[in-house]
């Protein structure tokens, strides 16, 4: 809960670079967030923005026109295309169930990772691990080895830079959990780092140190033999289509910084804000048991400010929940979205690695179209919510008033 102390946790097929949109390509609210911008791959391609993604799915209302459905239907039918998109899939993995050991040499969180497959890979039709943090970090570094050609999803950062957060708190510890949750999920979409073996065996191995130590090593040196494969050829000019990217990643990554710093000052505004109202609203209780015809108008008066707190408790706690986190990964992913030297100079022998790039861009492309829809449609929402709680209480302390003009 937004302002309040942590609690503690109990113990125990690829298109074109034409076809990727650019997020914030004809927003006029750009130059508020951070001056000249470089065009995204595909307006250096002539493609037009408004042609698709102003378009909201199942008949979505462009912005600016009227529809007679709420924002909360409008991210239902986003909601909906996801289950849709679910019911071809056979592999389905969940983080959840933190639980914090504390040893004699250090104080670690496990969460719980549950598999669900009907893959001939696997032997089981479920399973059910313990893993700690640096076991997705081995995971990723893993991928990244044996799948260079391949764009990794972000891990969350480890560590806390800004202020002192405690790590092991309910509320950080749920940050995370959801963080984790998202990275298996991008990795189980892959229609390649799905079937990574390394993968494999982080979601089935009882004892993942056995495979760390010893039991991965046959693996290892065949991603150290496609690294040695890749890493060989004289380097090239990279193509112009890449260069645009590496602009565009550069361009994104800058946008989403600035709009997460000034999201962060808002919402340490709104909790400023918070503090006030919780002193404010029951002065005007407290000057009710004065009074003897004002009483119910300003118990009403004070019983308005303590809704309106509570209404805006909400919308702090989803900005920080719901919307930060979400910037945040996108920002992680265009520092791991890269072109690695590596793939470039392998451009003239192996022009699949080319062919990898282009659909794990478009895959990305794709989900962040989603994921922006589904982020900034929810956030249209609470702000609706928030704002009609606070007229419903407002509106609620007129009546009051006149009755007492009435009696006069």
């Amino acid at each position: 809960m937004a302002g309040g102390p942590p609690k503690a946790l109990p113990s125990t097929g690829p298109h074109s670079l034409r076809d990727m949109p650019h997020p914030l390509a004809g927003s006029s609210s750009e130059e508020a967030v951070g001056g000249d911008s470089t065009p995204s791959p595909d307006l250096l391609m002539g493609r037009s923005f408004g042609d698709k993604d102003l378009i909201l799915p199942n008949g979505g209302t462009p912005a600016g026109t009227s529809s007679p459905a709420s924002s909360s239907s409008l991210l239902n039918r986003l909601q909906l295309d996801d289950d849709i998109d679910g019911e071809t899939r056979d592999l389905f993995v969940t983080v959840d169930d933190p639980k914090k050991h504390v040893c004699t040499m250090e104080t670690y969180i496990t969460y719980r990772i549950t598999t669900k497959s009907t893959r001939v890979e696997f032997d089981l039709p479920e399973y059910s691990v313990r893993r700690r943090y640096q076991d997705f970090d081995w995971l990723r570094n893993k991928l990244e080895e044996s799948q260079p050609t391949h764009l990794i999803p972000p891990l969350p950062e480890k560590f806390v830079v800004k202020g002192v957060v405690d790590r092991f708190s309910e509320e950080f510890v749920e940050t995370r959990r959801k963080a984790l949750d998202k990275f298996l999920k991008r990795i189980t979409d892959h229609p390649v780092l799905s079937f990574n073996e390394h993968f494999n065996v982080f979601l089935t191995a009882k004892d993942l140190n056995t495979y760390k130590k010893q039991g991965m090593a046959l693996l290892t040196r065949v991603g150290e033999s496609v690294k040695h494969v890749t890493g060989g050829y004289k380097l090239r000019t990279r193509p112009l289509e890449f260069a645009a990217i590496g602009d565009y990643l550069d361009t994104f990554a800058l946008k989403l910084g600035t709009i997460d710093r000034i999201a962060q000052r808002i919402i340490k505004e709104e909790i400023e804000y918070l503090v006030e109202l919780r002193e404010y609203g029951p002065v005007y209780s407290t000057w009710s048991a004065l009074e003897g015809e004002l009483a119910e108008p300003l118990e009403g008066v004070s019983s308005c400010i303590g809704n309106c707190s509570t209404a805006l408790e909400e919308l702090t706690d989803d900005m920080t929940e719901d919307f930060l986190p979400v910037l945040r990964e996108y920002i992680l992913y265009s520092d791991s979205m890269k072109v690695p030297a590596d793939v470039e100079k392998c451009q003239d022998r192996m022009e699949c690695f080319n062919a990898d790039l282009k659909a794990d861009m478009e895959r990305w492309q794709n989900n962040k179209r989603q994921d922006f829809r589904q982020l900034l449609m929810g956030m249209a929402d609470k702000n609706i919510q928030y704002y009609e709680k606070c007229l419903m209480a407002w509106e609620s302390v007129i009546p009051l008033l006149q009755e007492k003009q009435e009696a006069k």
